[in-house]
């Protein structure tokens, strides 16, 4: 959710899921199962929107509500 928050979207506030995946898998160094797993989380818990063609996303108000929770508790 960091790694996508910290991206400028593209049309329609959607963001290039290859600009998430790849930050994760090398400069995290996750395997492709976690970043799946995260990811299908992400979506599962209405935190991020998965695009039909699987290659953008974008950060719903749930998702967006839990950076201004984090926020206020800092």
């Amino acid at each position: 959710m960091e790694i996508a928050r910290s991206l400028k979207p593209v049309q329609g506030g959607r963001l290039n899921i290859e600009k998430i995946n790849g930050p994760i898998l090398t400069g995290l160094g996750a395997a492709p199962a976690e970043y799946k797993a995260g990811l299908d989380y992400a979506i599962a818990q209405g935190r991020l929107w998965l695009h039909e063609s699987d290659t953008h996303v974008k950060i719903t108000d749930k998702g967006a509500e839990l950076f201004a929770i984090n926020a206020q508790e800092n």
